[in-house]
C-alpha cells in the first residue's frame, strides 16, 4: 500500500452558500477516493483528510479554485495506513460548536502568537499563562507544562468555565491552544468579549508546534481526532488506544491494569459494566 498523507485544515469565513458546497465536495473526495470529515457551516470550514499524495494535491488545488479557500494552513502528517473509516461531508451551524450566535470568528478574533515565539517565551521564563482549551481527556494524553486546566468535557463549557478564573488573569498575558488552532481562534473572540485584555491563540496549535520547535515545554502526547489517537512531538504515531465500551483515550500504562480487556472495558468503565450471566 502507498503511503497515506493526512491533512487538517480549517477557516472561519463566511460562507452563505454552505448548502450548494456539500455535493460538489462529497462527489470530488469520492472520486479521489479519499477518507475523513468535512464540516462546512455558514462560519466556514473544517476538514481532516487522507489520501494517496496526488489525489490529497488534487483536492487541494479544487479547494483553492473558490478564492475563499485560498492559502489555508494545512499540517501534513504520514501514516502506512487509512486512518479514516469512510468519507463524511456534513453540513453544520458551527464548525467547531460553542452555541453563541454572537462570536463570530471570520469577523474578529485575537492575536496570534507563532509557536517559536512561545518557546522563546517559555525559554527566557517570561511571565506567560499558557491555557489549554482541550477537554479533559485529550489533556490526559499531554499538554504544556504548568497550563491552567479549565476541566471541561466538551467545548461548549468553554465560556462558562472561563468565568471560574481568577479576576487577576483579565489584565495578564494568556496564550491558549488546542490541538490545531480552530478551537483557539473561537475561544480568543470568547475571552476578549468576557474582559480579558492580552489574549492570544498558538498559531497552528500544538501540531504546528510541534512541526515547528519540537516537543520543548511539551508533556506526553498529543491526542488526535483519528484512529491514530495520538502522536508524539516528532507526529510520529505513538501506543494510546480508546476504550472500546466508554471511548476513553488510554495511555500505554493505563492499558497494563488489570481491568483492561481489549474491545471490552477499561479501569475507568468496568466497575460500571454489568456481569454478563454463565
Amino acid at each position: 500500500m502507498q503511503p497515506i498523507l493526512n491533512i487538517a485544515g480549517y477557516r472561519f469565513v463566511d460562507l452563505p452558500d454552505r448548502d450548494d458546497l456539500i455535493e460538489p465536495y462529497q462527489n470530488k473526495c469520492q472520486r479521489l477516493h479519499l477518507k475523513g470529515t468535512i464540516l462546512i457551516a455558514h462560519e466556514g470550514i473544517n476538514f481532516f483528510l487522507a489520501g494517496v499524495e496526488p489525489a490529497i494535491n488534487d483536492f487541494i488545488s479544487f479547494l483553492e479554485q473558490d478564492e475563499r479557500m485560498r492559502d489555508i494552513q494545512i499540517k501534513k502528517s504520514w501514516t502506512d495506513y487509512q486512518p479514516f473509516n469512510r468519507m463524511n461531508v456534513r453540513k453544520k451551524k458551527e464548525i467547531i460548536s460553542v452555541g453563541l450566535d454572537d462570536i463570530r470568528p471570520a469577523e474578529f478574533t485575537g492575536p496570534s502568537i507563532t509557536p517559536s515565539e512561545l518557546k522563546d517565551a517559555l525559554d527566557g521564563n517570561k511571565n506567560v499563562n499558557l491555557l489549554d482549551t482541550r477537554n479533559i481527556y485529550e489533556m490526559k494524553i499531554g499538554t504544556f507544562e504548568h497550563a491552567i486546566d479549565l476541566n471541561i468535557e466538551s467545548f461548549r463549557d468553554f465560556p462558562k468555565a472561563i468565568q471560574e478564573l481568577p479576576e487577576s488573569l483579565k489584565d495578564e498575558p494568556i496564550v491558549m491552544f488546542c490541538t490545531g488552532g480552530i478551537r483557539c481562534e473561537k475561544a480568543s473572540a470568547i475571552m476578549i468579549e468576557a474582559g480579558f485584555k492580552d489574549v492570544r491563540q498558538l498559531k497552528g496549535g500544538i501540531l504546528g508546534y510541534f512541526e515547528e520547535v519540537g516537543g520543548a515545554h511539551w508533556k506526553g502526547n498529543c491526542f488526535v481526532f483519528d484512529q491514530r489517537v495520538a502522536v508524539n512531538p516528532d507526529l510520529i504515531e505513538t501506543g494510546e488506544v480508546v476504550c472500546f465500551a466508554c471511548r476513553t483515550p488510554l495511555t500505554i500504562e493505563e492499558q497494563q491494569h488489570a481491568t483492561y480487556k481489549a474491545g471490552v472495558s477499561c479501569l475507568y468503565c468496568a466497575e460500571s459494566k454489568p456481569i454478563s450471566p454463565k
